[in-house]
């Protein structure tokens, strides 16, 4: 397990669920775009995450963000084989825990918005929901960071 960075596009709407016990899990497929110029041609790579947001920040991520929008995700990866459903073998899933989502203001706006704590023993800086405008797709992005 790592902790890593990812700016990417989010590939569908997130799908909330709860846990048995009740706890909220978002999750949805986030698109991380890298462009470079190799001589006179430009490449392109795409790699895919299964991001999942778990309690508030699930709730939260799941009320705030739609499909196409471009977010700053910090989390944890964490790498998974599992057995394919047509028996064809093994795959690999490639997975981000994220412990904070943001918008990614290059290409929107945002309108943020405190909401109320269900939890008082949650720590940090209190709960915010931000509402981006703008599609959030952009241009050539350029570079190796996206």
């Amino acid at each position: 397990m790592a902790d890593m960075t990812v700016v990417g596009t989010l590939g569908r709407d997130p799908e909330l669920r709860f846990t048995n016990g009740g706890k909220a899990i978002a999750s949805c497929s986030l698109a991380e775009n890298r462009k470079w110029k190799q001589g006179d041609e430009w490449k392109e790579e795409t790699t895919w995450y299964n991001l999942s947001a778990w309690g508030e920040l699930g709730e939260n991520f799941a009320q705030s963000c739609t499909k196409g929008m471009r977010v700053i995700v910090q989390g944890r990866l964490e790498i998974r084989k599992y057995e394919k459903r047509d028996g064809s073998g093994e795959g690999t899933s490639v997975d981000v825990i994220a412990n904070a989502i943001g918008c990614e203001l290059r290409w929107a706006t945002a309108q943020v918005e405190r909401t109320v704590r269900t939890n008082a023993a949650d720590s940090g800086g209190g709960n915010y929901t931000a509402r981006a405008s703008g599609n959030g797709s952009g241009g050539n992005q350029g570079g190796n960071t996206d």
